[in-house]
């Protein structure tokens, strides 16, 4: 089996890493017992490029309990859990390509090693997987008969090659599942975020000006945690509505120019580039701490920054602390990547639960519809998102009302009034 990981040793401590992410993965537990018995994915070869954490790793051995073929790189060069990634090479004998802090030119180097496999599905994080598949590998495309994408910044790539008539097979934009982005992109992204930046910094949250670049779901979810943790949110925005329901959650909102003069910690979450510019740095306190938790670390000036400063050294593991020609420091964490799994673990595995549910019925339905599926972008499929929402209930114990027949028909009628 080939494969490129940091060292198999650390095998032992990623296995007991993932059995404890599984313990808060009800759902996917569910789906990959169904899987086992009914064998939906038998011979289909996947080729998964996502962050290799260990919640990653339940997704994997659920799709490959279902008889598929998995192949599973990174999606961003400082995510890799390195155990983990030893784990599923050692323990299920799934090929890994993945190693912690890799070089772009390593980074680009695995994503073509598992598209050497030649695979039937794509499960992509960020659409790096399928824009190399759709530029440089074009003569892979002839097996894929489908795929599914992640986060929002590869749907919004995806959406652009789809518009443009460019995108070669059917995508399934598991981001926009009401059961991924609701509970992930908010509960997710706003705790391991301000995990990540607290394991960065060991700094106090209480009392400081926290500035969030964008109030999409993760900005919310951002925002309602460093609020609960005593800070003082500021929240910059471009679109109106976002920024106006901004205000009405009970936090200040202004453009970054006037931001970067009072934030201690910045947040950028956008999936737009250059959302803190040259200008914005020049402005900061000294001390200011700078993060990223969208996908691609364009969201900060980062060649900026350096033009700007007169040295930079690594004063903690995962903080540079930039010196500015009159004295002043900022301080750019985890380079500027995904905060919450560069300086920490990523998203808590009960929220993954949800979202790698969707992965894997997504799969599922793509492998059953593949010859309906026209070449464009879909949204997951309803009964897909709710059934996942009510075995989430159910693993909570929680139960709900259902509706009786005369609520059903009143629902559906127009000649009921007053």
């Amino acid at each position: 089996m080939n494969y490129d990981i940091k060292d198999a040793k650390l095998a032992e401590r990623g296995c007991l890493r993932i059995e404890w992410a599984a313990h808060s993965m009800p759902v996917l537990k569910q789906i990959k017992e169904c899987f086992q018995q009914e064998q939906p994915l038998k011979g289909i070869r996947i080729a998964a490029c996502l962050h290799v954490t260990t919640e990653t790793a339940n997704l994997m051995q659920t799709l490959k309990a279902g008889g598929a073929e998995v192949y599973l790189c990174a999606s961003n060069p400082l995510s890799t859990q390195d155990d983990v990634a030893a784990s599923l090479v050692v323990h299920d004998e799934i090929p890994v390509f993945a190693i912690k802090g890799e070089d772009n030119t390593t980074y680009y180097n695995h994503i073509n090693q598992i598209l050497d496999l030649s695979p039937q599905i794509t499960a992509d994080d960020g659409a790096d997987l399928v824009s190399t598949l759709h530029t440089e590998r074009t003569s892979a495309l002839s097996s894929v008969i489908g795929g599914t994408e992640e986060t929002t910044t590869g749907v919004i790539r995806l959406a652009s090659m789809a518009k443009q008539g460019v995108l070669k097979y059917p995508i399934i934009a598991v981001n926009d599942a009401q059961t991924k982005h609701f509970f992930d992109n908010r509960y997710g992204t706003g705790q391991s975020t301000v995990d990540g930046i607290i394991r960065a910094t060991n700094r106090l949250i209480a009392g400081s000006v926290f500035v969030v670049c964008g109030y999409g779901w993760c900005g919310k979810g951002v925002a309602m945690r460093a609020s609960g943790m005593g800070a003082s949110v500021v929240v910059t925005e471009v679109n109106p509505l976002r920024a106006l329901e901004a205000v009405m959650d009970g936090y200040r909102v202004m453009p970054i120019a006037e931001a970067a003069k009072v934030g201690d910690f910045f947040v950028t979450v956008t999936g737009d580039r250059d959302v803190i510019r040259k200008e914005h740095f020049e402005q900061m306190k000294d001390g200011a701490m700078v993060a990223n938790s969208g996908h691609f670390n364009v969201e900060l000036d980062i060649e900026g920054l350096e033009g700007l400063s007169a040295g930079k050294r690594q004063i903690r593991e995962f903080v540079e602390e930039y010196t500015l020609a009159d004295g002043r420091r900022i301080n750019l964490l985890a380079e500027g990547r995904l905060v919450n799994l560069a300086a920490a673990e990523g998203h808590p595995s009960a929220v993954m639960d949800m979202s790698f549910a969707n992965q894997a019925l997504s799969i599922e339905y793509i492998v059953e519809n593949k010859d309906k599926l026209e070449k464009k972008v879909y949204v997951v499929p309803e009964d897909i998102d709710r059934e996942i929402a009510r075995l989430k209930l159910d693993s909570l114990g929680c139960k709900i009302d259902t509706l009786t027949p005369e609520q059903e028909k009143y629902l559906s009628s127009w000649t009921v009034g007053t």
